[in-house]
């Protein structure tokens, strides 16, 4: 008896040795991704608010040196800032709002055994995720729907993700148990109020989910207002910054009243560093309290199908 509890207690030794290498190793190895992660993100902040000769230099690169804030000045006294964060708000409200209810409704739809040719359906919701019409097609059509320069072009081309239907619609097939629809029919419940009374206080985790894939998608989204707006009044942040990295038009607007051309180009480094801050702190100030909905949405897709 006394050897088989010291076998047991050798096996328990080696395998909390095995089990300590290993977190060391896991978590050395995380260590390192998230420095690789987070210091171009570091940088940026610290170049920002310091001199862009020393930058030039090389001479930061982990504490800022000779700390200015004039490109936030400027980046905030911007007119065309502050009207792409109000489209970019009115965009992501909107859109998010239309992305999720279609996508809920089509969802819950798809999930009904009930439905009559819901395979087919669901069929050709996934054939647009293999093969599309291209850009060209795409725009004759939003142009001849009278959308080119309109909110709505940022809008309804995108109505709904198909990914994220299929995460939806694996939720509710198997969250939401028919047993639960019968027993509301016997209640004389129809298939609308069934929907808005059971199925969506059911699904506040999906509906969650589905928020925040849609929000960060219209907010990050600049393709479509370089393809569909031509009216800078509304252009959203993303393509703004755009400008400002990649032609600096709007950089060269912001520091027009300097004189010295090397003091205008300091200047518009530093509205580069700090426009990629502007424009990604909502972001990131959300995205911590929210990060477990980003797994549980990989999870709800992943678990069944």
């Amino acid at each position: 008896m006394k050897q088989l509890t010291l076998i047991k207690s050798k096996h328990s030794a080696r395998k909390s040795k095995e089990d300590r290498i290993f977190d060391i190793i896991n978590i050395s190895v995380l260590t390192i991704i998230a420095i690789i992660v987070l210091y171009p993100l570091y940088f940026v902040v610290i170049a920002s608010i310091s001199n862009p000769d020393r930058i030039y230099s090389g001479d930061i690169w982990l504490l800022p040196k000779e700390i200015t804030f004039e490109g936030y000045i400027r980046i905030f006294q911007d007119e065309m800032i502050w009207l792409g964060y109000k489209n970019t708000v009115i965009y992501t409200v909107l859109g998010t709002a239309v992305n999720v209810s279609l996508t809920l409704m089509a969802a819950y739809a798809l999930s009904r055994k009930d439905l009559v040719g819901r395979n087919f359906f669901m069929l050709l919701f996934l054939f647009t995720m293999f093969f599309s019409g291209g850009l060209i097609p795409t725009y004759l059509v939003v142009k001849n729907l009278g959308m080119v320069n309109t909110i709505w072009a940022m809008i309804l081309p995108k109505a709904v993700a198909v990914w994220n239907l299929i995460v939806a619609r694996t939720f509710f097939h198997s969250n939401i148990p028919d047993e639960l629809l019968e027993a509301a029919k016997i209640d004389g419940c129809s298939n609308t109020k069934f929907f808005m009374k059971v199925v969506l206080p059911l699904s506040k985790p999906i509906i969650a989910v589905l928020i925040l894939f849609y929000a960060v998608g219209h907010w990050n989204s600049y393709f479509d207002a370089l393809i569909y707006l031509n009216d800078e009044g509304l252009y959203p942040l993303q393509l703004i910054l755009r400008n400002i990295l990649i032609q600096n038009e709007a950089a060269a607007n912001m520091v027009g009243d300097v004189a010295s051309y090397a003091a205008q180009r300091r200047l518009a480094e530093l509205i580069k560093y700090g426009v990629i801050i502007v424009a990604a702190l909502p972001l990131l100030i959300v995205y911590p309290f929210v990060q477990k909905y980003f797994v549980k949405g990989a999870l709800i897709g992943g678990i069944k199908g």
